[in-house]
């Protein structure tokens, strides 16, 4: 799972609806990104329920009345982290892939470096998880943030003849399930397969397919 979208944003980027006032000054972007890795790593390691207000602002070494500035409560909170591993993580996967010579190369590039970043980061599952229960719509957006761009790759790969056309919507919902699960599988639970094996699998599955060709069927 690859994408170039909003490849500029850094940790700690704002929406322009961030919270109850956006940070005005370079020290305050820097205080509300340590809120938010602060919300990462607590949400992450007591959930989102478990979880109080005074944990994060604990964990960031901040007042609670700092916490306000940025945030109006929980909720809103995990809304923007998620919004913003959206932001990191595809930022990553752009930077992963600068350089490649096509979409196919992109794609085995790109679920390289999905395993290693999830591998580095496994908060972002359980961040994940705990937002679809408290409110789905944060969970489809960060999952819509990601096809938007997607789509609109392969839509740009297919005019270049770099692969077959089809209903590349479809495609992208499909090469994300297989990323998700192959994350949770290889990267989370067991780490019993080298991410090179796993991608050179992928890439053959992308290249060839799971049906045998004339000579295969011969044998």
């Amino acid at each position: 799972m690859t994408t170039t979208a909003n490849a500029k944003s850094v940790p700690g980027s704002t929406s322009s609806d961030a919270g109850p006032g956006a940070p005005k000054t370079a020290r305050g972007a820097r205080t509300r990104a340590r809120i938010l890795q602060a919300a990462e790593d607590t949400f992450g390691t007591l959930g989102y329920h478990r979880a109080g207000i005074t944990d994060i602002t604990r964990a960031a070494g901040v007042a609670q009345g700092t916490f306000y500035t940025y945030f109006a409560g929980k909720e809103e909170i995990l809304r923007e982290l998620v919004r913003d591993m959206g932001h990191q993580v595809r930022a990553y996967l752009a930077a992963e892939i600068v350089g490649v010579g096509d979409r196919l190369q992109a794609e085995e590039r790109g679920l390289r470096a999905f395993l290693q970043y999830l591998f580095e980061h496994p908060s972002l599952y359980r961040v994940l998880q705990e937002a679809q229960f408290v409110d789905e719509s944060i969970y489809r957006e960060y999952y819509e943030a990601f096809g938007r761009g997607y789509l609109r790759m392969l839509a740009d790969a297919t005019r270049k003849g770099e692969i077959r056309a089809g209903n590349n919507e479809v495609r992208v919902w499909a090469l994300m399930g297989m990323s998700n699960f192959l994350g949770l599988r290889y990267a989370l639970w067991e780490r019993d397969v080298p991410f090179d094996e796993i991608v050179a699998t992928i890439s053959d599955l992308f290249r060839h397919g799971l049906a045998l060709d004339g000579k295969e069927k011969t044998q």
